[in-house]
């Protein structure tokens, strides 16, 4: 019995025993006149337990039944649902196995069967977040994930989502790498389902900034700072209209950066549950399954119901644009290079002042190659490519001779002795 029922048994017995009235007691108590009437009655019955609800001890009429918690826990208790959390557990158990208990009740089940720790509350600093943008459109977040997406059952593969900042609406889908060409297929499926944001929201990654050259100290190289080339989506970027903004810490995104945070807990472990391997069936989970909940839950209406997108017009050919661009210079028998190969232009396209000018090359995505001179299209042929001559194989060359032997007919001879006289019969024969 409480301090306050005491005090209310007290009064009661006053009134019972006459030395206040029932209209002092009423008043005493807070109640009616005929309430105080109806507990003197009950006083004669029970006595002192009349102050104390005649439930108080007893189990709750809407107690849920001891099988549905045991079957609870034993569903929790598989290593399929390791690591879930009261919320996403209560979701699962009302979706997969129609067990309809609420959040609360799944986490005190979760602490006594040491599935689930309680966590002291902790006041964090207070920090101030930017204002979202007014309207559908306006800014879109992009980003990429590096996370163990399927938990060691299959290949890596990567998440690129895009945001929108006014109203939290996911664009996702999982590549096998975060390259030039992936984004810039996930950035095509965006414009043609939406259009044209008014920018975009990124990191200072290699893919939409090019890194500046510097020495061992830092410094940078060059005493003149020249302005950068754009990468391959900065420049398509530039060729539809679309600012980028780069942000200068992973706070300054952090409506992405934790969307990634929500997803890799709930979206982890929702393909765990479904048995996800591959590629394929991971954009199915996440077609089907966690961009429809993300939103439909976690979206929220935009300020104003005005959509910022953009119409494509129809000089924006998305497969010009969004390739790998490359300006080639033309020789005099109209043909350029281009990744170790040799292209020409067809005979029926050459035109006055090509030769030695510097053309458009387009290496788009499906693999062909676009080539732009001016404002128009000019037909290429590979060449092909030239055998090398192979190297005339050396002559045999003869072994040098050893020197003969020096003859020695002349070893007695010299010039300044006198000739020997030969006998005179001699002389007179050799004389005619």
């Amino acid at each position: 019995m409480t301090q306050a029922e005491r005090d209310r048994l007290v009064a009661l017995k006053k009134a019972q025993k006459k030395l206040i009235t029932q209209k002092q007691a009423a008043e005493e108590l807070g109640i009616t006149e005929r309430h105080v009437r109806r507990l003197l009655r009950a006083l004669k019955r029970r006595g002192d337990k009349v102050v104390v609800h005649a439930l108080r001890g007893l189990p709750s009429n809407r107690k849920i039944n001891a099988d549905t918690e045991q079957k609870a826990i034993a569903t929790l208790s598989d290593p399929v649902y390791q690591g879930f959390g009261p919320t996403l557990a209560a979701e699962y158990l009302d979706k997969k196995h129609g067990i309809q208990v609420s959040r609360e009740t799944v986490r005190q089940w979760m602490i006594q069967a040491k599935l689930w720790r309680s966590r002291k509350q902790h006041i964090e600093k207070v920090h101030e977040w930017r204002p979202r943008r007014s309207r559908f459109g306006e800014l879109v977040q992009w980003d990429t994930s590096e996370h163990d997406w399927l938990e060691g059952r299959g290949e890596e593969i990567r998440l690129i989502n895009m945001i929108d900042d006014a109203t939290s609406r996911w664009f996702a889908r999982f590549v096998k790498s975060d390259s030039t060409l992936e984004n810039m297929n996930h950035l095509e499926r965006y414009l043609r389902k939406h259009g044209r944001p008014l920018g975009f929201y990124t990191d200072k990654a290699a893919l939409f900034q090019t890194a500046e050259k510097t020495k061992r100290d830092g410094s940078r190289k060059g005493k003149k700072q020249e302005e950068l080339p754009p990468t391959q989506i900065g420049r398509a970027l530039q060729e539809l209209g679309i600012p980028w903004i780069a942000a200068h810490s992973p706070q300054a995104k952090g409506r992405v950066e934790r969307g990634f945070l929500t997803a890799q807990d709930r979206l982890v472990k929702g393909m765990r549950v479904a048995g996800v391997k591959t590629l394929e069936e991971a954009n199915r989970y996440l077609e089907a399954e966690f961009l429809p909940w993300v939103n439909g839950t976690l979206a929220v209406v935009p300020a104003s119901p005005d959509d910022a997108h953009r119409p494509i017009e129809k000089h924006h050919d998305l497969a010009a644009i969004l390739s790998h661009v490359e300006k080639r210079r033309i020789n005099n028998d109209y043909t350029f290079p281009l990744e170790a190969k040799t292209y020409r232009i067809v005979r029926q396209d050459i035109c006055t002042g090509l030769r030695g000018s510097y053309v458009r090359v387009e290496l788009r995505r499906d693999g062909s190659v676009a080539v732009r001179f001016g404002e128009s299209y000019l037909r290429v042929e590979r060449c092909e490519t030239r055998l090398k001559a192979e190297p005339a194989k050396p002559t045999k060359t003869k072994s040098p001779r050893k020197p003969a032997k020096r003859s020695d007919w002349m070893r007695n001879f010299d010039l300044k002795k006198p000739w020997p006289m030969r006998d005179s019969a001699d002389h007179r024969e050799a004389t005619p």
